[in-house]
């Protein structure tokens, strides 16, 4: 099966302010993902991306991490971070926030599962930025908080889906994806010239 798109797990790296159940969750998500045909994207850390990819794995599908070194050697011994379960680690060299920016911005749409307060900044990145965000609801953490936070400042949720299921979840945000992905019409039926 070709991959369609690239979806991006965001989520806690210590699952403590998880709900019970967030990190098997995590792992069904990692596998929806492959299922329906798309490419897995995480910040290459322990935790929910950890599970996620995990899940990836076990389903047979591909799994990038974005990590924040600038090499394997600082990425295991300095982050202290896992390797085992990605097919491709991009080395960023930009610490958490700028693997944060890059990893959002790689990705067609960003799921949330728990988190904390780097789940917060992925989820703003991509907010900001228009992406399609699929929250798994009940997963504790932040994922808990997008409603009330993406509905307060009066900004809405257009490009926002909720469902504590993940296949789902994951349908509904290629849905999302798949909208934004079509070609505006009234370009395709102008009559443009080009030198």
């Amino acid at each position: 099966m070709i991959s369609k798109f690239k979806i991006a797990v965001s989520g806690a790296a210590v699952t403590d302010c998880c709900a019970p159940g967030a990190t098997l969750l995590a792992e069904e998500v990692g596998r929806e993902i492959v299922r329906q045909g798309c490419i897995l994207i995480t910040g290459a850390t322990t935790g929910i991306a950890h599970y996620a990819a995990r899940g990836t794995k076990k389903e047979g599908g591909v799994s990038i991490g974005f990590s924040p070194a600038v090499s394997e050697a600082e990425h295991s011994r300095s982050y202290k971070l896992p390797t085992d379960v990605f097919d491709v680690i991009v080395y960023t060299g930009f610490d958490y926030t700028g693997r944060d920016l890059l990893m959002t911005r790689a990705a067609d749409g960003v799921i949330i599962i728990c988190g904390r307060i780097g789940t917060l900044h992925e989820f703003t990145v991509a907010f900001e930025d228009q992406k399609p965000i699929g929250v798994l609801e009940g997963s504790g953490g932040t994922a808990d908080k997008i409603w009330e936070l993406s509905t307060g400042p009066h900004r809405g949720i257009k490009k926002i889906v909720f469902n504590k299921d993940p296949k789902k979840l994951v349908a509904s945000l290629i849905k999302l994806i798949e909208k934004e992905k079509r070609p505006n019409k009234d370009l395709r039926t102008k009559n443009i010239k080009i030198r």
